[in-house]
């Protein structure tokens, strides 16, 4: 058989322009195992469509060796390894009622990809970090505070008890984002997602591990519904 011949680097790409229109949510760019070729094609095909888009999960190794051209044109964050093409909403503009609370600065990588794809959508997303229980006074103490959200997306490793606990304690819907987080048993997230969904507090969602993005989406389609 002959395979044909094919442009295996920029060929096999078709990005969802219609998929705002049909969901809500604009297309958005997996980076992960994708070649710096692919993802300067798919940035190419965006300019020449004068559309925006986000990319995820691109490694800050990936992105220093992007084209020049390309570090100009993309907003980029190392934390969350998130980066932004086209126009966004000015921080004035963006829309309150989602919350973030991370368990420990260890979950904040999780956290800035909430956060950076809910401001993408157009959502505050101010984050209260190192609010673990094994320190309960710290989650306590910014109680008021996280009540004021319409809805909370809540980070947590190790066993992840933040989130049947802060489900237990406030009114809103809580998106629990187990994170990979923790030693031996706590296997790369597992123990925190069994955790959660295993919660006795009624009501509490759950996304798959390390999912920031999918969290912040769950959100943004929440709140654009109560």
């Amino acid at each position: 058989m002959t395979v044909p011949e094919t442009d295996w680097e920029t060929g096999w790409f078709e990005i969802d322009w219609d998929r705002e229109r049909r969901t809500g949510i604009p297309e958005v760019i997996l980076c992960a195992s994708k070649s710096v070729s692919q993802i300067e094609a798919i940035l190419s095909a965006a300019a020449d469509a004068g559309r925006r888009l986000l990319f995820t999960r691109l490694e800050p190794a990936v992105f220093e060796i992007l084209s020049a051209g390309s570090h100009t044109r993309l907003n980029y964050d190392p934390v969350s390894r998130t980066a932004w093409y086209g126009p966004t909403v000015a921080d004035a503009d963006l829309k309150p009622g989602i919350g973030i609370v991370a368990a420990g600065t260890t979950d904040l990588p999780v956290a800035a990809e909430a956060a950076r794809t809910l401001a993408f959508l157009g959502f505050q997303a101010p984050v209260i970090a190192d609010v673990g229980v094994a320190g309960l006074w710290r989650l306590m103490r910014r109680l008021d505070e996280i009540r004021t959200h319409r809805v909370v997306i809540a980070m947590a490793g190790m066993e992840g008890a933040l989130f049947s606990v802060l489900a237990g304690l406030i009114d809103a819907p809580v998106i629990a984002v187990p994170t990979s987080v923790g030693y031996g048993v706590s296997a790369g997230g597992m123990a925190a997602l069994h955790s959660a969904l295993a919660s006795c507090a009624p009501g509490l969602l759950t996304v798959n591990i390390d999912n920031g993005f999918g969290a912040a989406v769950a959100a943004v389609k929440i709140i654009s519904k109560i």
